[in-house]
């Protein structure tokens, strides 16, 4: 008996640390922050070298903070949709919604993280970017996160914190977001926000009957048999093809990574055809993989490009 209590007590540790990588959901945020470190090495002023420890050290600052203010929305988003998380299936078994954790502990992990993320980019870059991390937090969980069971409007709205990760890390390397210099890191924004709304309404499409069973309003339509949703996929992803072209316009990137951007908004267009034509499951889930492929690829096309 008592050799067992140390290995319980281990387990039950082990389960606590999962619990709370669930709030945190790693994979999701490790996209995000991955576009918050893009935006800062596309900085005029940061010069990548492999070798230089220093540039390392504010990449993995950044890194970190960024996890840890994504981590804190991610929580605030389940703690304020643990009623409707227990009426999904892809949901139901996080934390709250099995039973395993209360929302008071989940709301000083999402204090505790959240704060000191923003906090942390705030002291080690500067007070503008962690002030604009944290502002992203409070829109994506405040605003964005309610308004999912209201109105479509919430793809619009969630969409402003999903594109701010690349202004933020160019910010934590400018130290600004006006004039001339920062016009790059505002054509980052704009790159990833118009992504996001054929990613998100491509998911809605695919989890439509789990969303209304939780009164959750994504398309901009109430019917997913009509072909509104795929028409609105094939204009935003559209629009993706010609703002390619911007970052070379405006001498931030060469020739290759322009036609890399470009044929990867192509190809997300041509999913948004086939969604159209098809209006079908299998069509709307090429669209999501063709969103999932789509953002890091352009990323890496642009840093490696980087003039």
């Amino acid at each position: 008996m008592l050799r067992e209590e140390p290995i319980k007590a281990k387990w039950q540790i082990v389960a606590r640390a999962r619990d709370y990588n669930q709030l945190l959901k790693p994979n999701l945020s490790g996209m995000v922050v991955f576009s918050s470190v893009i935006g800062y090495l596309m900085a005029p002023n940061v010069h990548f070298i492999w070798n230089d420890m220093g540039v390392w050290r504010q990449i993995i600052t950044l890194f970190l903070g960024g996890m840890l203010v994504t981590g804190g929305a991610n929580t605030i988003n389940q703690i304020l949709e643990r009623d409707s998380d227990a009426l999904m299936k892809r949901t139901r078994q996080r934390p709250m919604p099995d039973g395993r954790m209360g929302h008071k502990e989940a709301w000083v992990f999402a204090a505790f993280t959240g704060i000191g993320g923003a906090l942390l980019l705030s002291v080690y870059f500067n007070p503008l970017a962690g002030a604009l991390s944290f502002f992203s937090l409070l829109l994506y969980a405040f605003a964005y996160t309610p308004m999912k069971k209201i109105h479509p409007i919430a793809v619009f709205i969630g969409a402003i914190p999903g594109a701010l990760p690349p202004l933020i890390g160019w910010v934590a390397a400018t130290r600004g977001f006006t004039g001339s210099v920062n016009t790059g890191g505002w054509i980052l924004f704009l790159l990833q926000f118009f992504w996001q709304f054929p990613h998100f309404w491509a998911i809605a499409w695919v989890a439509f009957d789990d969303y209304a069973n939780a009164g959750i309003k994504m398309l901009p339509t109430r019917e997913r048999e009509t072909k509104f949703t795929a028409i609105q996929c094939m204009l935003y992803s559209l629009v993706l093809i010609p703002m390619a072209m911007v970052p070379h316009v405006i001498g931030l990137i060469g020739t290759i990574g322009m036609w890399v951007c470009v044929a990867g908004g192509i190809m997300y267009f041509v999913a948004s055809i086939v969604f159209y034509l098809k209006n079908d499951y299998k069509s709307a889930r090429r669209v999501m993989f063709a969103s999932f492929i789509y953002l890091p690829t352009i990323l890496l096309a642009l840093v490696i490009d980087k003039i």
